[in-house]
Order: C-alpha cells, then structure tokens, then sequence
C-alpha cells in the first residue's frame, strides 16, 4: 500500500538521539529543545517560539494564554480536524463555528465580520458579546487548511474592530506563506504548529507556540511549564506540564535541516498531480488563492462536478489498486460532541468536503509510486 503521508527520517535525527542518550538530557531540558525553538522562530519569522508536548496542547495553552475561559465563545471554521474545537472545548468554552471559502476552504472573512456586526454587541468594558446567548466571544480561531493560509489581513482587521486576539491554527502551516511573508508575520497574536508524524516535519509528536509579544510568551513558556516560580517548587498559578522533551526536539532539528528539501517535494507532487487532473472532467487540484503560497502539506485531487458516491467508489478503487487513500475532515458541525454549537454556514463545508480527496504525498514519494497513484485514479474515470 502507498502511504498517504509518513515521516522522512533521511537527515541526522539518528545522531541527534544519540547525543540526547550520551548526554542524558531526555526530557523537556535540553540544547535541542532551544535550537528548535531557535530555528522554527527564524524559519517562520517570529520573535520566539515555545515548543510544546502536542499541537492541540499548544492550542489549548495558546487560547487560555489570551484569556479564553469558560463559557466564553471562540470563533473556529466548520471545516477544521477536530483538534481545534477540542482545544476550545479543553478551555471550557464553546466553539462557534463558521463556514469557509468556496477556493480557500479556511474561515470566510466576510462571514466572520457580518455575524460579528448582526450578531454581536460591545459592552461597557469594549468586549465583544454574544448578543442572543449573552457569552463573551473571547478569541478568533482560523485554520490554515492542509497547509493553504487564510485571508489574514481580512480576518486580523476584524479582530481589531472587535478587540479579539486571533489564535492561528497553523498546524499544517510550517513553510506556507501569505503575501509574501511568514506564518509569524501574518498578524495573528499567536500562532500554534503540529508536529505530528505526518505534518511537513515531526518529531514524533510535538508542537509549537509561536509570537511576537514579549510578555505574552513569557507567559506562555511560564503557563506551558507548570508555572514554576524559581528553582524551588513554587508556582503562583495553575499551570500545564506541556513542554516538549529533549529527545523529541532533536528529532526536530534534523527535519529542520533538511525542510526546504520537504517544501520542494511537497510541491513537486502538488504540481505533477494537478497537471493529471486535466484529463478528468470536472477534477482538479487542491484550490488556492492568489494571496496564499500554501506548503502543499497534503495534496490530491478535488471533484467539484462529482457526488460523494462517486468519491468513495473512487476512494475504494484506489485502495483495491494498492494506494492509500482516506475520506477528509467531516465539518464539525456534524460531529456527535458539536451538535449543538452556535454555527453560521452558508453551505460551502457541506458542499465540498465529501469531494476532498487527499492522496499519497509523503516527501519521499517517488515518481513511480506517484504515476501509480494517478494510472490508478484515471483508470477509474476510464472505466466510468
């Protein structure tokens, strides 16, 4: 079977383990734990990068270092992996969740500010309420899907009409690009990355809380680190054991070395598969806006003029021909634990996400096993 997307080990993540074991730093001391740090606020053009035990605690940590709390409400797209309602719901607020574009498949800023303005009200203290259930609407939460970034001057201007720190689920985001500049230059007040296996590099798990704001990350690095006060075992207030250990960062600084050799294959396989998809009525490649350079993090192939049946049978197809091929991310507003959250959708995430198709696009893909990929999908439409 072709795996959709597994890690690339190819550079010196081996060596930097090793040193981790000669050096008997395994846990969350240790000189990888800064040079990642280092180099991931370089690469994306942040002033300082906290790295963190997993994506979604970076989340959750992010969204309560801006003051999210319970019953509060945080504005997320429908169409996002679970993870972000889940860190909203971990703060014990409430996810509101908002439709996408119909190119970029990430938060639609005109929505976002149409339902802040109809919607919502300020109060005496400038804060942003929920006008019908009284809650405070506390945070705005874009996604940058499968690696393609949101409008963010759009959406960072909105926040700014309403006083709402924007989190930036830049999960899949490392290397995307907006109007030419860097996760870490798009506006957002803090952005939060993943480095789970099949993101553009891991660490086998992991992630990192990205910044501008000197005090804010203080905060963050304090609040991610059991809010320890001094060398003693002190702590001033309720703090999360989140920080990533040695071991996993030295990995990380190995798939740092060599990420620019990701980006290149990752777009490599983008391009060569939307060029396929010129012989498939109504397909096409992942969309994208004119404003955004995405990373290409996943890459497939997009059938707007096609049913969902046609995309499962498509999806079986290509597994009975050996290649790995998944459905995409169900909206949240049809997931069991977000039935009943407040949502404003226009039909957009429900019109396209059963006609998402990701397929292998590991970095080590070769161009045999991509031409595999594309004989066998066309093969289907031949057959059709």
């Amino acid at each position: 079977m072709i795996p959709l997307a597994i890690p690339n080990l190819d550079g010196n993540e081996g060596l930097y383990l090793q040193a981790c074991v000669e050096e008997n730093f395994v846990s969350t001391v240790g000189r990888f734990v800064t040079e990642l740090e280092d180099r991931l606020a370089k690469r994306t053009g942040s002033d300082h990068a906290v790295c963190v035990s997993q994506g979604t605690t970076g989340l959750h940590a992010a969204l309560t270092s801006v003051g999210v709390n319970t019953g509060d409400l945080v504005i997320i797209p429908t169409l996002t992996f679970i993870a972000s309602a889940n860190a909203v719901s971990h703060c014990k607020a409430v996810p509101w969740l908002m439709d996408i574009t119909e190119n970029s498949w990430t938060l639609d800023p005109d929505l976002l500010e149409n339902a802040l303005n109809t919607q919502c009200h300020k109060d005496a203290d400038g804060q942003c309420i929920h006008t019908e259930s009284g809650r405070r609407v506390a945070a705005i939460m874009p996604v940058h899907t499968m690696g393609h970034p949101p409008d963010m001057d759009r959406i960072t201007s909105v926040a700014k009409m309403w006083n709402l720190p924007v989190v930036a689920d830049a999960a899949a985001a490392l290397g995307t690009r907006y109007k030419n500049k860097e996760v870490g230059q798009m506006g957002a007040t803090l952005n939060v990355m993943s480095f789970n296996g099949n993101k553009i590099i891991t660490t086998g798990g992991g992630g990192v809380i990205l910044g501008q704001d000197d005090a804010l990350m203080k905060y963050v690095r304090h609040l991610t680190t059991t809010a320890r006060v001094g060398s003693g075992y002190d702590h001033d207030i309720i703090g999360f054991n989140y920080r990533m250990t040695n071991v996993q960062a030295a990995i990380g600084v190995g798939q740092m070395e060599i990420l620019e050799q990701f980006l290149t294959a990752k777009k490599r396989i983008a391009d060569r598969y939307t060029q396929a998809w010129k012989k498939i009525d109504g397909a096409e490649g992942f969309r994208s806006e004119s404003w955004g350079e995405s990373n290409h993090w996943f890459s497939g192939i997009f059938l707007p003029a096609h049913s969902a049946e046609t995309v499962s049978a498509l999806r079986e197809h290509l597994r009975e021909s050996g290649v790995d091929a998944r459905p995409f991310w169900k909206p949240m507003h049809w997931q069991t634990p977000y039935l009943d959250a407040p949502k404003t959708l226009t039909g957009i995430a429900d019109q396209v996400w059963e006609q998402i198709l990701p397929l292998p696009c590991s970095t080590q893909l070769t161009d045999h096993e991509q031409q595999t990929v594309i004989d066998a999908t066309l093969s289907f439409f031949d057959e059709a």
